[in-house]
């Protein structure tokens, strides 16, 4: 048996499509509006995540090594394959790879990063060696703290003292309670200029002082107040907890 179709057996609504609604005022002809959902949930963007393809794959494969061979991790110079092509990458891709580790507490292969920028671009900033020693205290890990200073004790020439790093650094040695690097940090920076006069925040004193007093630098913390005409402030600031909520004003 043959079927046959004709334009009655379809239904109308496929013959006659419903009108296409006009355009609100003002929109222009085959515009619709398009609305965007509520704002208020978005969270906040964070300035200095965008990483390029190099460093992400910089980042991935000294992560592979690690879950590979995790001693090697802990080895102080980085796997010669490794190296390689840490050493192919723009300073700024090799800067936002370290970076990333550091916000990762991936701080061992952050310092691996860390000792190829230096071989390749000579000594950083200090604001990079703030950002590592803090990530370094967050973890604990005091003795990667002391080599860290002890690096900058042997570097050659004075160091540029920023303002913003000075304090940040700081905080990173006396919150991880490191005595030895708190005094070396006091030498260095009086042989980089560092004194009275100096371009130097206030708070980052009072940060050296209290927290060497509290270490039992007591000595050493009057000749700062002293020098730095903290009044003695340092001397009357035994309290713990004021020494405390001082360096968590950093």
């Amino acid at each position: 048996m043959t079927a046959t179709f004709s334009l009655h057996s379809i239904p109308p609504i496929f013959l006659n499509p419903p009108p296409r609604r006009p355009s609100p005022a003002g929109a222009g002809a085959g515009h619709l509006p398009v609305r965007c959902g509520p704002r208020d949930n978005r969270g906040p963007l964070v300035k200095g995540r965008t990483l390029s393809t190099e460093a992400i794959q910089a980042v991935q494969s000294l992560k592979r090594a690690h879950r590979a061979d995790p001693a090697a991790a802990a080895a102080a110079a980085v796997p010669s394959h490794l190296r390689r092509s840490l050493m192919r990458l723009l300073k700024a891709d090799l800067l936002a790879a370290l970076l990333e580790l550091l916000r990762q507490d991936r701080c061992a292969l952050a310092l691996q990063v860390l000792a190829v920028v230096r071989s390749e671009y000579g000594p950083p900033e200090l604001s990079l060696y703030a950002d590592v020693a803090s990530a370094l205290a967050r973890q604990g890990l005091g003795e990667e703290i002391d080599a860290l200073v002890e690096e900058l004790e042997r570097g050659q020439g004075p160091i540029e003292w920023g303002d913003k790093a000075v304090p940040r650094l700081l905080k990173a040695v006396v919150g991880a309670g490191r005595r030895g690097s708190a005094v070396r940090m006091y030498g260095l920076m009086r042989r980089s200029g560092w004194g009275p006069g100096a371009k130097s925040e206030d708070h980052a004193v009072k940060v050296l002082s209290r927290g060497l007093r509290r270490m039992g630098e007591v000595a050493l913390a009057d000749e700062i107040d002293e020098e730095f005409g903290l009044g003695g402030g340092g001397g009357h600031c035994d309290d713990g907890a004021n020494q405390d909520k001082e360096l968590s004003r950093v």
